[in-house]
């Protein structure tokens, strides 16, 4: 435990911060489940609203700096081709 009252503060702060992002993350995974539900279900329409919804989260999951861009484009693309297969 941290006896400077600074360090202090960043203990404060880190675990903020580490809850915000375990919150978003939890966010940003059930809307992914979402998403890939709905594509299993056939539906396009529910499919394309999901899609728009997972891509929104992922970018802004970037905008965060929880993921890293080239691998939030990687999810994107994964998004996309099982989005195309679907109507296939």
């Amino acid at each position: 435990m941290p006896n400077i009252k600074s360090a202090k503060k960043r203990v404060k702060v880190a675990e903020a911060k580490n809850l915000r992002n375990r919150m978003f993350k939890s966010q940003m995974k059930t809307i992914i489940k979402k998403y890939y539900a709905a594509v299993e279900s056939g539906n396009k329409a529910v499919a394309a609203e999901a899609y728009k919804a997972a891509v929104k989260k992922v970018d802004q999951a970037v905008g965060h700096g929880i993921l890293h861009k080239n691998a939030a484009a990687h999810k994107k693309s994964q998004f996309t081709k099982k989005f195309n297969e679907m109507g296939a």
